[in-house]
């Protein structure tokens, strides 16, 4: 994988000088003031002599064009421009290589750099930049677009910037890297922090779990020394797109040398793909390395010229990235959310409840009253109505009545379809006071005009949609309401709460149908919803996983009216691990076999619960426990590509929001701009699958989109920390639920919304009995 194609070795100590490479040359100062010029491609080839600085040389770059090859060196007194094919003719032809001076008495210059068409050239001389040859840019308005705060207490060595990400990237002594984005107002926000020895503890951990238990693996990267890992270079990896790391490639990747080896970073997820050691290759003449300069070739190569950090040595490597591929956390095949066989024979899927008509009480001693006639109606003998005063006609105009073969019942207003180009509900709407607890978790009904707000409480508010009005309360639980859920009919809801209990509501009663509890649990439950289509009741409490059978009866016995009628059966119980279960998700809309739960051992176990049994395991998915999961279930009023639905994010306290693929078991993106350092902030994905909300301990709430890491908006005006957020599945709307118990409502300036216009609706219709 590593090629070491050329080793020279100088008469000065080369480890902290700007070295210059490119796909086809690289050069390397000789004797102080001049260069030397190899040809990568013919390493045998007599070297090009590039003479007339007087003094040592300090940095020099090659340009990004590939024809004409143009070189930049840099020294106190010179800035010489060099055209390489002109000057190897001309050594040819015995004439002496001449450059083009465009700069002098510029200081000690430590850095070089050339824009996209070579035609501009950045020169760095202690606080100052000079740019040389200028033709395009503003430089007499001196501006400083945008100055950062202090970064951190080592001192910045390299600054990558990608143009199609519209994103910069610096690295600095200690291994900390800084990612940017910037807007059209040349505006920079601060996307991500990335600590390289953290990323590579986390590669070397899941590179030992492949062969190694997890304590093992843990225990050996415990007693690994630790060395500085300075970001000496950076380079983007961007042209590689066609090569396949196993799976589906983001472009957003790149490389990062460093004193002990070559780093490969995705950008998406700040996660190390790949290492390339020095100590790995025990036949390079190089151990610890002092400057890098990275060049990515044309056929699918990386070309690295590379000094050594403590002797005078100059190596020129070449890797080949086509063999790289992404290491996988899991050996197993990846999943779907969507089955692809019917439940089998012994699934707990196929589990049955036998349901108990209701019975009435029968009145004892009493006649059975009889009709007088023989028919059930007696037909009115006209006594009593107005006479006729006209003679009968015929009605020309009568048009045929149809009795109707089909109940319909309507579940409310019509809707519009949810609109997929709309913009995100970043525009304040209404804004409630609730409590002066914090609302806990929102959940929105499944046609979009019920909110379900569960408190802390104890207490869960029923509201509109719109926020107005009075809500309706119910009131059960004596600790703090944890989670609430829909049933798909919408007929009944649950909540969960810290008091060991779970309840099911009803709309007609402000009892409850159905009370779970009395030291059925001996932990709190930290999930619970409906799940396969209404048909089980699925909640987790300590390290296990319970699937319910139930049927909700509302007939009531005036003598024993406080008799529970309704039934309740556990149908399954499955143990993933020792872990206490943090979180839980699962799809209710359609069929699915896969639940996911997360445990406090920091692991995302994929349950199928076809077969009753763990599906997969994803080890240290984040660096806390994850205490929010969530699908993309999408709604009924939008429809999405059916690969999104295997998507999934996940939440952890300091950790950020991460997105991940069954079909991969991977994580794909990460999200880190919100701040979350204690309290458990959940994030929601929107029903038309674009956007991703996040709550945040600085007073916001931020909307995401899926497909970039920066966040799209910053949704400010909240008194205290947002906790919880949810998208409306109707219209384009964000409720947001914070720790001092206030809602607020969130529209789209394009969104639809809720309305009684039949035009260009879609009328939802359910439960059309023959």
């Amino acid at each position: 994988m590593i090629k070491e194609k050329l080793s020279f070795t100088c008469d000065v100590l080369l480890s902290h000088q700007q070295l210059a490479c490119c796909d086809c040359y690289c050069g390397i100062p000789h004797q102080g003031n001049n260069v030397l010029i190899y040809s990568n491609k013919e390493i045998q080839r007599k070297p090009l002599l590039l003479t007339g600085h007087h003094g040592d040389i300090s940095a020099m770059t090659f340009g990004k064009r590939s024809s004409p090859v143009t070189l930049c060196s840099a020294s106190s007194e010179y800035i010489i421009i060099w055209d390489i094919q002109a000057c190897q003719k001309r050594q040819e032809e015995g004439k002496r290589a001449a450059g083009t001076v465009i700069g002098t008495l510029l200081g000690n210059v430590v850095h070089l750099s050339f824009c996209s068409d070579d035609e501009l050239v950045a020169v760095c001389s202690g606080t100052t930049i000079y740019v040389l040859n200028s033709k395009v840019w503003d430089l007499k308005a001196g501006a400083v677009f945008y100055q950062s705060f202090v970064l951190g207490g080592s001192s910045l060595l390299s600054v990558l910037f990608l143009e199609e990400e519209e994103q910069l990237i610096t690295g600095s002594t200690d291994g900390q890297m800084w990612c940017f984005s910037f807007d059209d107002d040349y505006k920079c926000h601060l996307v991500k922090k990335m600590d390289l020895q953290k990323m590579e503890k986390r590669y070397e951990m899941r590179q030992d779990t492949l062969s190694q238990p997890q304590d093992v693996a843990e225990q050996l990267v415990a007693n690994k020394v630790e060395i500085s890992k300075p970001v000496i270079q950076m380079a983007s990896c961007g042209s590689f797109a066609e090569i396949q790391f196993g799976q589906e490639i983001d472009n957003s990747w790149f490389c990062v040398g460093s004193s002990n080896g070559l780093y490969v970073v995705e950008l998406a997820t700040s996660e190390l793909l790949m290492v390339l050691y020095f100590k790995d290759n025990p036949t390079l003449n190089m151990t610890m390395a002092g400057s890098w300069s990275i060049c990515v070739g044309s056929d699918k190569s990386m070309i690295v010229l590379v000094s050594s950090l403590f002797t005078p040595c100059v190596v020129l490597l070449e890797l080949c990235l086509s063999n790289l591929r992404r290491t996988r956390e899991e050996g197993g095949s990846g999943f779907s959310v969507f089955p692809s066989s019917p439940p089998l024979l012994e699934s707990p899927l196929n589990a049955e409840l036998k349901r108990k008509e209701p019975s009435h009480p029968k009145k004892k001693g009493a006649i059975k009253e009889k009709p007088l006639v023989f028919h059930s109606k007696v037909k009115s003998s006209g006594y009593n109505t107005t006479p006729r005063m006209t003679m009968f006609s015929a009605q020309t105009n009568a048009q045929k009545k149809t009795s109707p073969k089909k109940s319909i019942k309507h579940l409310g207003l019509l809707h519009s379809n949810y609109p997929e180009d709309s913009a995100a509900p970043t525009e304040p709407h209404t804004a409630l006071n609730i409590a002066n607890k914090q609302v806990s978790c929102l959940q929105y009904s499944g046609d979009g005009k019920k909110i379900l707000c569960g408190l802390g409480d104890r207490s869960v508010l029923l509201y509109n949609s719109c926020l107005t009005g009075s809500p309706t309360a119910y009131i059960g639980h004596d600790k703090p309401v944890t989670s609430v859920s829909w049933s798909l009919c919408r007929q009944w809801w649950l909540s969960a709460a810290e008091d060991l209990s779970l309840r099911i509501w009803t709309k007609s009663s402000s009892e409850p149908a159905i009370i779970l509890g009395d030291t059925m649990f001996s932990k709190p439950i930290r999930g619970a919803q409906f799940y396969y289509l209404d048909k089980f009741l699925v909640l987790t409490s300590g390290p296990s996983i319970y699937l319910y059978l139930y049927n909700v009866d509302l007939t009531r016995d005036d003598v024993k009216r406080y008799k529970q009628r309704s039934i309740i059966k556990l149908a399954s119980c499955l143990t993933p691990s020792a872990s206490d279960i943090t979180a839980l998700s699962a799809v209710n809309d359609f069929l699915s076999d896969i639940v996911l739960v997360s445990c406090s051992d920091r692991s995302i176990q994929v349950l199928d619960m076809n077969k009753g049994a763990v599906g997969s395991v994803l080890p240290d998915a984040h660096s806390r426990a994850i205490h929010c999961i969530t699908q993309n279930k999408g709604s009924t009023f939008t429809s999405q590509a059916p690969e999104s639905y295997n998507l999934f994010v996940t939440s952890a306290v300091t950790d950020g929001v991460k997105m991940w693929d069954l079909r991969t078991m991977r994580c794909v993106r990460r999200y880190e701009n919100h701040v979350n350092l204690c309290h458990a902030c959940s994030s929601a994905i929107s029903p038309c699958g674009r956007f991703i909300a996040s709550g945040s301990e600085d007073k916001c709430a931020y909307v995401y989109d899926i497909r970039a890491s920066t966040y799209l908006h910053k949704l400010q005006r909240h008194s205290d920390t947002v906790l919880s957020v949810a998208f409306n599945p109707a219209t384009p709307e964000l409720l947001t639920g914070t720790l001092d118990g206030k809602l607020q409502l969130f529209q789209s300036s394009t969104g639809s919304h809720l309305s009684h216009d039949t035009s260009a609706a879609v009328l939802c219709i359910s439960n059309v009995t023959a």
